[in-house]
Protein backbone atom coordinates (compact mmCIF):
# COMPACT_ATOMS: atom_id res chain seq x y z
CA UNK A 1 0.00 0.00 0.00
CA UNK A 2 1.56 3.20 -0.93
CA UNK A 3 2.30 5.84 1.66
CA UNK A 4 -0.02 8.54 2.74
CA UNK A 5 0.55 11.58 0.90
CA UNK A 6 1.60 14.52 3.52
CA UNK A 7 -0.74 17.63 3.69
CA UNK A 8 0.27 21.03 3.05
CA UNK A 9 -1.74 24.37 4.00
CA UNK A 10 -0.58 26.79 1.96
CA UNK A 11 -1.69 30.09 3.04
CA UNK A 12 -1.08 33.59 0.87
CA UNK A 13 -3.44 36.36 -0.08
CA UNK A 14 -1.10 37.52 -3.48
CA UNK A 15 -2.48 34.57 -5.53
CA UNK A 16 0.38 34.50 -7.70
CA UNK A 17 2.63 33.62 -4.86
CA UNK A 18 0.19 31.22 -3.63
CA UNK A 19 -0.19 29.15 -6.97
CA UNK A 20 3.41 29.42 -7.30
CA UNK A 21 3.94 27.37 -4.27
CA UNK A 22 1.10 25.35 -4.52
CA UNK A 23 2.64 23.79 -8.03
CA UNK A 24 6.28 23.67 -6.49
CA UNK A 25 4.95 21.44 -3.42
CA UNK A 26 2.52 19.86 -5.68
CA UNK A 27 5.49 18.46 -7.86
CA UNK A 28 7.24 17.41 -4.84
CA UNK A 29 4.22 15.20 -4.39
CA UNK A 30 2.62 16.70 -1.54
CA UNK A 31 -1.54 17.10 -1.22
CA UNK A 32 -1.64 21.11 -1.21
CA UNK A 33 -4.77 22.88 0.24
CA UNK A 34 -4.89 26.06 -0.06
CA UNK A 35 -6.44 29.53 1.95
CA UNK A 36 -5.64 32.95 0.57
CA UNK A 37 -6.59 35.53 4.22
CA UNK A 38 -6.18 33.83 7.99
CA UNK A 39 -9.86 33.20 8.65
CA UNK A 40 -10.26 31.02 5.61
CA UNK A 41 -6.67 28.94 6.95
CA UNK A 42 -7.80 28.65 10.14
CA UNK A 43 -11.54 27.18 8.80
CA UNK A 44 -9.11 24.41 6.20
CA UNK A 45 -7.34 23.74 9.47
CA UNK A 46 -10.23 22.88 11.78
CA UNK A 47 -11.60 20.75 8.59
CA UNK A 48 -8.09 19.04 7.08
CA UNK A 49 -6.00 19.35 10.06
CA UNK A 50 -2.51 19.38 7.53
CA UNK A 51 0.38 18.15 8.22
CA UNK A 52 2.58 21.43 8.40
CA UNK A 53 1.39 25.00 7.57
CA UNK A 54 3.44 27.62 5.27
CA UNK A 55 1.84 31.04 6.25
CA UNK A 56 2.16 34.39 5.04
CA UNK A 57 2.84 37.30 7.48
CA UNK A 58 1.02 40.14 5.99
CA UNK A 59 -2.95 39.04 5.24
CA UNK A 60 -6.32 41.15 5.73
CA UNK A 61 -8.85 39.75 8.00
CA UNK A 62 -5.89 37.76 10.21
CA UNK A 63 -2.80 38.17 10.48
CA UNK A 64 -0.35 35.41 9.55
CA UNK A 65 0.96 35.74 13.40
CA UNK A 66 -2.67 35.73 14.96
CA UNK A 67 -3.19 32.45 12.78
CA UNK A 68 -0.05 30.80 14.18
CA UNK A 69 -0.69 31.37 17.81
CA UNK A 70 -4.66 30.24 17.29
CA UNK A 71 -2.65 27.12 16.05
CA UNK A 72 -0.67 27.21 18.72
CA UNK A 73 -3.57 26.52 21.39
CA UNK A 74 -4.34 23.68 20.27
CA UNK A 75 -2.17 21.89 17.90
CA UNK A 76 1.99 21.47 17.86
CA UNK A 77 1.62 20.86 13.60
CA UNK A 78 4.84 22.66 12.17
CA UNK A 79 4.28 26.12 10.86
CA UNK A 80 6.44 27.68 8.49
CA UNK A 81 6.53 31.51 8.81
CA UNK A 82 6.94 33.19 5.00
CA UNK A 83 8.77 36.49 6.06
CA UNK A 84 10.17 39.31 3.98
CA UNK A 85 14.09 39.15 3.23
CA UNK A 86 16.87 39.94 5.49
CA UNK A 87 13.98 40.96 8.31
CA UNK A 88 15.21 39.74 11.59
CA UNK A 89 12.05 41.79 13.22
CA UNK A 90 9.53 39.60 11.50
CA UNK A 91 11.49 36.16 12.12
CA UNK A 92 11.49 36.91 15.79
CA UNK A 93 7.85 37.30 15.69
CA UNK A 94 7.36 34.81 14.00
CA UNK A 95 9.07 32.32 16.39
CA UNK A 96 7.72 33.89 19.24
CA UNK A 97 4.15 33.45 17.88
CA UNK A 98 5.38 29.93 17.62
CA UNK A 99 6.47 29.30 14.42
CA UNK A 100 9.24 26.44 13.59
CA UNK A 101 10.90 27.51 11.09
CA UNK A 102 10.80 30.57 8.57
CA UNK A 103 11.20 31.13 4.76
CA UNK A 104 12.00 34.49 3.15
CA UNK A 105 10.72 36.16 0.08
CA UNK A 106 11.69 35.87 -2.66
CA UNK A 107 12.91 32.46 -2.62
CA UNK A 108 13.50 29.43 -5.33
CA UNK A 109 11.51 26.59 -5.71
CA UNK A 110 14.59 24.24 -4.87
CA UNK A 111 14.88 26.33 -1.35
CA UNK A 112 11.19 26.22 -0.26
CA UNK A 113 11.33 22.41 -0.88
CA UNK A 114 14.32 22.05 1.03
CA UNK A 115 12.69 23.74 4.08
CA UNK A 116 9.13 21.97 3.95
CA UNK A 117 11.00 18.60 3.56
CA UNK A 118 13.49 19.12 6.36
CA UNK A 119 10.87 20.30 8.59
CA UNK A 120 8.38 17.22 8.39
CA UNK A 121 11.57 14.77 8.32
CA UNK A 122 12.82 16.43 11.89
CA UNK A 123 8.96 15.88 13.13
CA UNK A 124 9.01 12.23 11.63
CA UNK A 125 12.79 11.69 13.21
CA UNK A 126 11.31 12.92 16.51
CA UNK A 127 8.17 11.08 16.50
CA UNK A 128 10.04 7.84 16.33
CA UNK A 129 12.75 8.15 18.60
CA UNK A 130 11.13 7.51 21.67
CA UNK A 131 13.89 7.01 24.86
CA UNK A 132 13.65 6.17 28.71
CA UNK A 133 12.36 9.07 30.47
CA UNK A 134 14.49 11.75 32.17
CA UNK A 135 14.21 13.50 35.67
CA UNK A 136 16.02 16.04 37.21
CA UNK A 137 14.77 17.76 40.46
CA UNK A 138 10.82 17.97 40.07
CA UNK A 139 11.57 18.56 35.61
CA UNK A 140 10.74 15.45 33.75
CA UNK A 141 10.65 14.59 29.88
CA UNK A 142 8.68 11.47 29.14
CA UNK A 143 10.17 10.78 25.33
CA UNK A 144 7.69 8.12 24.74
CA UNK A 145 4.57 10.19 25.19
CA UNK A 146 6.20 13.92 24.22
CA UNK A 147 5.14 15.33 27.81
CA UNK A 148 6.86 17.37 29.77
CA UNK A 149 6.31 18.15 33.37
CA UNK A 150 7.35 20.16 36.28
CA UNK A 151 5.92 19.47 39.54
CA UNK A 152 3.82 16.94 38.74
CA UNK A 153 2.14 19.72 36.27
CA UNK A 154 1.98 18.98 32.40
CA UNK A 155 3.92 21.71 30.61
CA UNK A 156 2.07 22.76 27.40
CA UNK A 157 5.33 23.09 24.50
CA UNK A 158 5.45 24.00 20.96
CA UNK A 159 7.31 20.94 18.73
CA UNK A 160 10.25 23.27 18.95
CA UNK A 161 10.45 23.84 22.51
CA UNK A 162 10.13 20.16 23.48
CA UNK A 163 12.50 19.11 20.75
CA UNK A 164 15.11 21.79 22.57
CA UNK A 165 14.34 20.95 25.77
CA UNK A 166 14.60 17.17 24.33
CA UNK A 167 18.68 17.46 22.74
CA UNK A 168 19.02 19.47 26.23
CA UNK A 169 18.09 16.28 28.44
CA UNK A 170 19.42 13.99 26.58
CA UNK A 171 22.89 15.03 26.74
CA UNK A 172 22.28 16.02 30.23
CA UNK A 173 25.53 17.08 32.51
CA UNK A 174 27.26 18.10 29.13
CA UNK A 175 27.07 21.85 27.79
CA UNK A 176 25.91 22.16 24.47
CA UNK A 177 26.33 25.15 22.23
CA UNK A 178 23.92 26.75 20.40
CA UNK A 179 25.16 25.54 16.35
CA UNK A 180 24.45 21.79 18.12
CA UNK A 181 20.91 23.09 18.68
CA UNK A 182 20.45 24.48 15.58
CA UNK A 183 21.90 21.99 13.88
CA UNK A 184 19.96 18.81 15.93
CA UNK A 185 16.58 20.67 15.92
CA UNK A 186 16.89 23.23 12.85
CA UNK A 187 18.95 21.56 10.76
CA UNK A 188 22.67 22.38 9.74
CA UNK A 189 21.80 25.55 7.70
CA UNK A 190 20.59 27.31 10.06
CA UNK A 191 24.45 27.43 12.12
CA UNK A 192 25.14 31.06 13.29
CA UNK A 193 21.46 32.21 13.72
CA UNK A 194 21.75 32.06 17.50
CA UNK A 195 18.91 34.49 17.63
CA UNK A 196 16.67 31.98 16.72
CA UNK A 197 17.84 29.49 19.99
CA UNK A 198 17.77 32.74 22.11
CA UNK A 199 14.21 33.62 21.43
CA UNK A 200 12.92 30.30 22.06
CA UNK A 201 15.66 29.32 24.56
CA UNK A 202 13.45 32.30 26.63
CA UNK A 203 9.79 31.06 25.95
CA UNK A 204 11.07 27.64 26.87
CA UNK A 205 12.36 28.99 30.25
CA UNK A 206 9.54 31.05 30.84
CA UNK A 207 7.06 28.27 30.40
CA UNK A 208 9.03 25.76 32.83
CA UNK A 209 9.13 28.60 35.37
CA UNK A 210 13.15 29.26 35.10
CA UNK A 211 14.90 32.27 35.69
CA UNK A 212 17.74 32.74 33.39
CA UNK A 213 19.58 34.55 36.56
CA UNK A 214 19.35 32.13 38.65
CA UNK A 215 18.14 29.13 36.47
CA UNK A 216 17.13 25.65 38.65
CA UNK A 217 16.85 23.87 35.28
CA UNK A 218 18.47 25.27 32.02
CA UNK A 219 22.14 26.65 33.16
CA UNK A 220 24.12 29.17 30.22
CA UNK A 221 27.99 29.19 30.03
CA UNK A 222 28.47 32.57 28.62
CA UNK A 223 30.39 32.14 25.43
CA UNK A 224 29.60 28.55 25.06
CA UNK A 225 26.14 27.39 25.08
CA UNK A 226 23.70 25.66 27.61
CA UNK A 227 23.30 22.73 29.59
CA UNK A 228 20.71 20.73 31.85
CA UNK A 229 22.31 19.13 35.09
CA UNK A 230 21.72 15.07 35.44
Amino acid sequence: MPSRKASILVVDDDVRMLRMMQRILDLEGYRVLTASNGEAALDVFDEETPDLVLLDIVMPVIDGYTVCQRIREFSQIPIIMVTARGDEEEVVEGLNAGADDYVPKPFSAKELAARVGAVLRRTKLWEERPQPAFQSADLAVDFARHVVTVAGREINLTAIEYKMLSYLARNAGRVVTPDDILSRVWGEEYCGANHIVQVNMARLRKKLGDDAKNPKYIITRPGIGYSIAK
